[in-house]
């Protein structure tokens, strides 16, 4: 949306409107005082409780003129935004911010950040109340339309989130490496045509076409771009617990954000378990390793995860934990439907059956000789993941792995290592 800093500057010149706010930028100290906390969380989910719009912070609505933030201000500017969208609307808002260069009256050129706010799936609160946008002012929606508008926006929502478009991304973003490795031979669709057949675009309200969800977890090299939390946070500590005893040194051994399409953040995270797990050795037959963890199992699990968690709440990400005696990987999202922790390994049921089906395409590199999988693609239709995981786990270490619901919105598996510590 106003992608160019001419036609940027061109629409400010006009003003604001149903879709355009301006607003200069004041600091005391190293505090931004204007605009209020509240007032700009109010614009902006107004923004998206109707049809998305813009914010420039460093524009001035009465004079239409660019007053510019300090350079040096630039970092906390942005911090102060993602804050108020964070803490101050609910649900917490996503969106799009982008740092520019503008001419003001006398051609001078002033940073800016522009904030692109997206029209919303939800129905969000801020400090005003719910609010929406009717030309250039906010209003209090009235009892009837809020009504309705919950009423729409609970019901495109049955539509499936890795389904959904990315209202901000274009086809062009789509690696077409990547998406054209989902093509068959037979396949002679143009782009736009292919990826709609695999769920990976759509057209939006205006007919044009987008990456959905799913073509942006699958066909880009860094999908945190787009859905901030789509990645696996890793973390291996040296002891049984996520912080340091006295007098411990180091207590992480090894940390990482594992990002890129899923299924390469699926072989960075089981390399990364496979990089830091103990492994001990018995000698009374000739050398034979013994790995802390099967990594059959690891990989079921790691593919469920990233298959199956829910991608549409803000602010959470897998987070893979190692530890001396155990594994812990936390995934986001109830789990869907009707199951239970104690039904797992007997049902299926997928939340994002266009992820799946793309995973499922999805060939094993050929090259990772100590992935005994079994099989050749990341997933399949049989649904024995969790079984294996139970399983292999157990004929491992001889205990079951466990698996719990935190607060109705995180799947937590752990698995317990086998012992490592002597030889035989």
């Amino acid at each position: 949306m106003l992608d160019s800093p001419k036609e940027l500057l061109d629409k400010i010149r006009l003003g604001e409107d149903s879709i355009l706010e301006l607003k200069e930028v004041r600091f005391s100290g190293g505090n931004v005082v204007g605009p209020h906390r509240d007032s700009l969380a109010d614009e902006l989910a107004a923004f998206a409780n109707g049809r998305g719009g813009l914010c420039v912070l460093g524009a001035d609505d009465a004079s239409r003129d660019i007053s510019g933030i300090p350079l040096e201000r630039l970092d906390r500017v942005e911090t102060f935004v993602r804050d108020i969208v964070q803490d101050s609307i609910k649900p917490p808002l996503i969106v799009f911010l982008e740092r520019m260069w503008l001419p003001d009256l006398m051609g001078v050129d002033q940073a800016v950040l522009k904030v692109e706010v997206p029209k919303s799936l939800f129905v969000h609160q801020s400090p005003g109340g719910y609010l929406h946008r009717v030309g250039s002012s906010k209003r209090t929606m009235p009892p009837d339309y809020l009504a309705r508008l919950f009423q729409q926006r609970s019901q495109s929502r049955l539509i499936r989130f890795d389904e959904q478009v990315v209202s901000q991304a274009r086809l062009e973003d789509l690696d077409p490496e990547l998406f054209n490795r989902f093509r068959t031979a037979r396949t002679m669709d143009e782009a736009p045509e292919l990826l709609g057949k695999l769920a990976m675009a759509s057209r939006d309200e205006d007919g044009i076409w987008r990456p959905s969800v799913s073509g942006i977890l699958m066909a880009t090299q860094d999908p945190r771009r787009w859905i901030p939390n789509a990645f696996v946070q890793a973390v291996a500590y040296s002891g049984t617990q996520a912080i340091p005893s006295s007098g411990a040194s180091a207590y992480q051994l090894d940390a990482r954000e594992i990002t890129g399409p899923l299924d390469a953040q699926v072989i960075e995270a089981c390399q990364f378990v496979r990089r830091n797990m103990r492994v001990a050795a018995r000698k009374d037959l000739g050398r034979e390793d013994l790995p802390q963890f099967d990594m059959t199992a690891v990989f079921e699990a790691i593919v469920n995860a990233v298959a199956h968690r829910d991608y549409s709440i803000h602010g959470a990400k897998i987070r893979l934990r190692m530890f001396s005696d155990r594994l812990e990987i936390y995934t986001p999202g109830q789990l869907p439907n009707t199951m239970s922790v104690e039904s797992l390994a007997f049902r299926q049921s997928a939340r994002n059956e266009a992820l799946t089906s793309l995973l499922a395409k999805c060939q094993v590199p050929e090259d990772l000789d100590w992935l005994q999988t079994g099989r050749r693609t990341l997933m399949d239709k049989r649904g024995e993941g969790v079984q294996i995981i139970l399983e292999r786990s157990e004929g491992l270490s001889g205990r079951v792995p466990e698996y719990r619901i935190l607060d109705d919105s995180e799947l937590l598996l752990t698995i317990y290592g086998a012992s490592v510590n002597s030889e035989g």
